[in-house]
């Protein structure tokens, strides 16, 4: 499992990066060769991102994951590999590239858009996530298949969970 967080939209107005205003904390998994996860988290914290861990994966897996301090205590949970960085690049063969390369794929399907009501976010995020699972797919029929199979009845509550 590779895990990593960044940063959504927001109005760069002050400081830059994780302090810029409006920002939405986005935390990611991704099993190597399979499916990636990210949800929404409210702060960058320790106690955030070891909730939504224990809540998407399993004790004893395998963690990539970079030099933040909140990742320390993944050894009591499984195996864990921390990917040195120097200038951006990682150190040695490890890497987190999976998730990276997720968070380059969602920023950039999410760019036309300029900017995504934070109430809705989530939604948007789901679909990203969906998209990138399936990506290898023919999407058409699977939604045709959705649509056909759904009541209607059951896709108005939907919209608004989270």
């Amino acid at each position: 499992m590779e895990c990593d967080e960044t940063t959504f939209g927001g109005a760069r107005h002050g400081p830059r990066g994780w302090g810029a205003l409006g920002k939405v904390i986005v935390f990611g998994i991704i099993k190597r060769n399979g499916q990636v996860k990210a949800m929404p988290i409210a702060t960058q914290d320790r106690q955030a991102v070891m909730q939504q861990i224990d809540a998407h994966t399993r004790e004893g897996s395998l963690y990539y994951t970079d030099q933040w301090q909140a990742y320390a205590t993944l050894k009591l949970r499984g195996d864990h590999v921390v990917i040195r960085k120097e200038k951006g690049r990682p150190v040695g063969r490890d890497h987190i590239n999976g998730i990276e390369g997720f968070w380059s794929y969602a920023k950039n399907w999410l760019y036309p858009y300029r900017g995504v009501p934070s109430k809705y976010f989530h939604l948007y995020l789901g679909e990203v996530c969906y998209r990138f699972n399936h990506r290898s797919e023919d999407l058409q029929p699977l939604l045709y298949r959705l649509l056909r199979d759904t009541p209607i009845s059951k896709l108005s509550p939907l919209l608004v969970q989270k």
